[in-house]
């Protein structure tokens, strides 16, 4: 069997939008889909100190049945897929990420009932964001401006380091997948180092630093140009902050692919950006 889509849901409308999203991407990975609902279930007989939210059988049941329809929404939009659901024990972020050993990808979305109104990025998201053992799509409610559908290029943020090329896999596979041109985006502030001990220059030519970042961007995805030569290209070299440029090109994006080390204690500034105000679902691959 192939290794599935996992979703988590939990009611929220966001949540439901992730659903969306991994129902139309199983379908185009023609692979299982997997909901799942996490809960924090104990034994009645062990005492816990604080006491976790009852959990009993109007609770099961009210769980199962979210299960259920969130079923029947994920069949309206992958009707040919696979679709189980399951309750898992625990912690949302640490239960899903320890049910996704198996899977090739993860959605969520990007704010869950638990969370404050005023915050636009919840800690489940976050935190899978670091932790998973696959790359994870955060997928909030549609933006006005942007997600614009099946036709919408693929962005992706290109550093130009060798460690990257999971970044650029996947976001070619998108890419393909959906038929789709994708966006490479190299932003940069300062002229690159090319090797252990350069300097950055007193003053900079921005002509010529950035004929030299269009070349560091050119050769970072020239082998995966040739893997994938049905994957039309743009090369978007930008003078700024990689944040900004990713969260500018995601306004015609249908997905946002990005970076990040594993297992660190929070996303770094650029991925926490995107997952705040980008508008499209993000994909961080570690």
């Amino acid at each position: 069997m192939k290794a599935s889509v996992l979703v988590g849901v939990d009611g929220s409308a966001s949540s439901l939008q992730a659903l969306t999203w991994a129902a139309q991407e199983a379908t185009l990975r023609g692979t299982p889909l997997r909901i799942v609902y996490a809960a924090l279930r104990w034994a009645y007989d062990v005492p816990l100190v604080p006491q976790p939210a009852h959990w009993g059988p109007a609770v099961e049941t009210a769980a199962r049945n979210l299960l259920g329809q969130a079923a029947e929404r994920a069949r309206a939009h992958a009707p040919t897929a696979e679709i189980t659901t399951e309750i898992i024990d625990g912690a949302a972020a640490e239960s899903i990420a320890a049910a996704a050993q198996d899977a090739q990808l993860i959605v969520v979305g990007s704010r869950g009932r638990g969370g404050f109104a005023g915050l636009l990025l919840g800690s489940v998201s976050r935190d899978l964001a670091t932790r998973a053992p696959c790359p994870v799509v955060v997928a909030g409610p549609p933006h006005p401006t942007g997600g614009r559908g099946g036709d919408a290029e693929i962005v992706a943020g290109v550093l130009g380091h060798p460690d990257q090329d999971p970044v650029l896999e996947f976001a070619f596979g998108e890419a393909a997948l959906r038929g789709v041109a994708l966006r490479a985006v190299h932003a940069w502030t300062h002229p690159a180092l090319r090797a252990p001990g350069d300097m950055q220059p007193l003053v900079i030519d921005l002509d010529s630093v950035g004929q030299e970042e269009a070349r560091l961007l050119a050769e970072s995805i020239g082998g995966w140009r040739q893997k994938f030569p049905d994957v039309p290209l743009i090369e978007h070299v930008v003078h700024g902050h990689p944040a900004k440029a990713l969260i500018d090109a995601s306004e015609s994006a249908g997905l946002v692919v990005v970076g990040a080390p594993r297992r660190a204690w929070a996303p770094g500034s650029t991925v926490h950006a995107l997952l705040h105000h980008a508008h499209a679902p993000v994909a961080v691959v570690h």
